[in-house]
């Protein structure tokens, strides 16, 4: 092992925003404001970062021209319970699968609801 994973980084044009939709997703509080620059999670371990990007394109998945660079599988007991959550926090629904429903944040950066253990091998 070289290092370790301490945050994931998504660059967006309102920052708090989209801190305060994934800390209501995740259940992970905001632990740091540093100016443009919001952390949720824990500290000593994962965190997801949002970094200002006053120039932001957002991906448009599926759409190669829009490529999505990076998305978040976010596992869930029940994927169709978790929908009317993530959407009354302003996710939009863009497609699906077998044990996956792929959705973009409010920034436009897509994320998928895995059922159960399913995880990353089966998402957008």
């Amino acid at each position: 092992m070289i290092g370790r994973l301490s945050t994931v980084v998504l660059d967006c044009p309102d920052p708090r925003a989209l801190a305060e939709f994934y800390s209501e997703i995740l259940g992970m509080p905001i632990t740091r404001v540093d100016g443009l620059w919001i952390d949720i999670g824990d500290p000593g371990g994962v965190q997801v970062s949002f970094q200002h990007a006053p120039d932001h394109v957002p991906p448009r998945w599926p759409d190669p021209a829009y490529p999505q660079q990076l998305h978040l599988d976010i596992e869930v007991d029940d994927i169709a319970a978790a929908e009317p959550r993530v959407l009354a926090l302003g996710a939009t629904r863009v497609g699906d699968g077998s044990d996956f429903r792929v959705y973009t944040d409010p920034a436009g950066h897509p994320f998928c609801l895995v059922a159960g253990s399913s995880g990353a091998a089966a998402s957008g």
